[in-house]
């Protein structure tokens, strides 16, 4: 039979008990963690969201409730109140093991089934089973530790930006479907029949017009929604700190930023950050490590080649380079025992599968090095190469030839896999790193056409306008990211406040005007009546929380994730809803392909 709490108040969480409180009365609230019956005494693991603290029986203990505690079962919810004591067998890993209840009233609150997992296991179960039970996993206590992290970020975001006089404003959940990059999840109307709403891929044009507005600094913890493919480090509704600022250039926005960075990492794992935060630009992060969002923590810098491969009799390398493209090479130090042949045929493998024709390689393991194109080069231009890069024996030098930005993005992941591989990146270190002068628009290498690299608001440097339609590779954008150890948290620029200047924008994306008016009309119109210059960034506080938290994924993080193809296992999202439902939506499904 379960019991009321009529009459019990918590005295407080039960991890807040320590030795000072030995010989108080308290009472405390949660689940079984475990309970231990040795005859005579019975102990129970009492856990909530702070920890746990030990409930003690023994034969002093009321007959009643004493057989209570002997019929508990691990997950049912009880409360109990007690005397503090100091233990006789003190519990070194708990912050409350040097103490525990001895229980005078004990009640079962709640039951619980048998739970098809151990809670304090369940990381060794499949997603599968723990994403299905989400509530249950959420007891276990890595995972609870990630929400209440989230919980003080949000809060300490919060803190920081109301301090420096921003101001929480909610925009809307439902919206106007415009372009902005991913496609859209979208909401049907029952009142407009044949019209939709979108979610919000962000507050951008919003966040903008409350600058227009006068509200000078806009804080939000946005929800944000994008229908696109999951990996990792993906979710298709998540959360960023979403900020904009009136009368600022980027740097204010960076040094507000890095505000709010130091004061989180303080407060949240005691991490001194100093600042300014160091920059790189788009083009030397590209240049030295493959990637806009490179990871500092060690070395192994790419090195550009092909002024020494254009020598060479290297077929692979001399029509890369004719055709416009480069040769590109990575040193990995004292490598050549742990890849050997067969390792350096997986590794090149790896290589193909991200789009490479093939991985070259220098082996230096014994006096001679082991070349895999050494057939190609006339006497002394592998000694000249090896000198050039600072290549020792033991080294392995990895080389690819491409398409410029194809060959770094290669070596690029090609020097993450051989860091992994080599256990070349510290654990514990923090390296923020602010990427800058990002270019306006990308070549797609296998069309021929330039597009755009950020969303249509974003403001070109004023020395680049003058190239938006002679040269479009010279443009480049008054925007910025935050990158922390390899992942991009933010994104951010300078926006667009002159109507012409952002009906340009919208033609170079190639918009004619009615679809600018038809998408974009209310906003240029908004810039008529003056606009202050703004800008502003969004921070991925799930990114964050998995970063400050050391978790393996998003999901780690977010308290009822979506799995890889964007369903919810726990409740069934997405679902059929009836043709009542359908029908006042003026909606008919077609079936798909693979239902017929």
């Amino acid at each position: 039979m379960t019991n009321s709490i009529k009459g019990m108040k918590r005295t407080d969480y039960c991890a807040k008990f320590d030795i000072s409180n030995v010989g108080q009365t308290i009472t405390v609230f949660g689940w079984v963690q475990r309970q231990r019956d040795l005859g005579n005494l019975i102990f129970i693991d009492l856990r909530d969201r702070t920890g746990i603290i030990q409930l003690s029986f023994n034969d002093q203990t009321d007959r009643a409730i004493f057989a209570d505690a002997q019929s508990v079962r691990s997950e049912y919810v009880v409360a109990a109140t007690g005397v503090v004591a100091e233990r006789e067998s003190k519990n070194k890993d708990l912050p409350t093991g040097e103490i525990e209840v001895i229980v005078n009233d004990f009640r079962i609150v709640s039951k619980a089934k048998t739970p098809p997992f151990e809670i304090e296991k369940s990381e060794k179960v499949g997603d599968e089973t723990t994403l299905k039970y989400r509530y249950l996993n959420l007891r276990n206590e890595k995972l609870t530790k990630n929400i209440l992290m989230r919980h003080e970020i949000a809060k300490i975001a919060r803190e920081y930006f109301y301090a420096n006089d921003f101001i929480e404003i909610e925009t809307p959940m439902m919206i106007k479907s415009t372009p902005e990059g991913a496609r859209d999840y979208v909401v049907p109307s029952r009142i407009h029949n044949g019209k939709f709403y979108a979610l919000p891929q962000s507050p951008q044009i919003y966040k903008q017009l409350t600058m227009i507005a006068g509200f000078d600094r806009y804080i939000q913890l946005a929800r944000c929604f994008r229908d696109e493919d999951l990996r990792a480090d993906r979710q298709p509704e998540f959360t960023q700190i979403d900020l904009e600022m009136s009368f600022v250039d980027c740097d204010d926005i960076m040094d507000m930023a890095e505000g709010f960075i130091s004061k989180l990492m303080k407060e949240t794992i005691d991490v001194n950050i100093d600042a300014p935060l160091p920059r790189m630009t788009f083009a030397d992060a590209m240049n030295k490590y493959g990637s806009d969002k490179p990871d500092t923590r060690f070395d192994m810098l790419i090195e550009d080649i092909s002024d020494w491969a254009d020598k060479t009799d290297f077929v692979v390398f001399k029509s890369a380079i004719a055709d416009g493209g480069a040769v590109k090479a990575i040193v990995a130090k004292n490598a050549a025992s742990t890849y050997t042949r067969k390792k350096i045929d997986k590794l090149t493998e790896f290589a193909k599968g991200i789009g490479a024709k093939g991985l070259a390689y220098v082996r230096w393991a014994d006096e001679a090095p082991n070349c895999s194109f050494a057939k190609f080069l006339k006497d002394g231009e592998l000694e000249e190469l090896l000198s050039t890069l600072g290549a020792e024996q033991g080294d392995v030098v990895l080389i690819v030839s491409d398409k410029t930005r194809k060959a770094l993005t290669i070596m690029g992941a090609l020097r993450l896999a051989v860091a992994k591989e080599l256990d070349l990146i510290p654990q514990g270190k923090w390296n923020f790193l602010w990427i800058t002068e990002m270019p306006f628009f990308e070549l797609d290498e296998e069309t021929g056409e330039w597009v755009a690299a950020h969303h249509p608001f974003t403001m070109p440097m004023e020395e680049s306008i003058q190239y938006l339609d002679t040269d479009k590779s010279k443009v480049k954008a008054q925007a910025f990211d935050l990158v922390l150890n390899g992942t991009e948290l933010s994104s951010g620029s300078m926006r667009i406040t002159d109507c012409e200047l952002q009906t340009k924008m919208f033609e170079l994306l190639g918009m004619d005007q009615e679809e600018i008016d038809a998408k974009f009309g209310f906003l240029v119109d908004a810039y008529h009546y003056a606009a202050p210059p703004h800008g502003g960034m969004g921070i991925g506080l799930d990114r964050l929380a998995m970063l400050i938290c050391g978790a393996d994924s998003l999901r780690d993080v977010i308290a009822f994730p979506k799995v890889q193809n964007a369903s919810e296992l726990m409740s069934g999202a997405p679902s059929y809803i009836d043709d009542v439902q359908l029908g006042e939506l003026g909606i008919d499904i077609k079936a798909s392909e693979d239902d017929e």
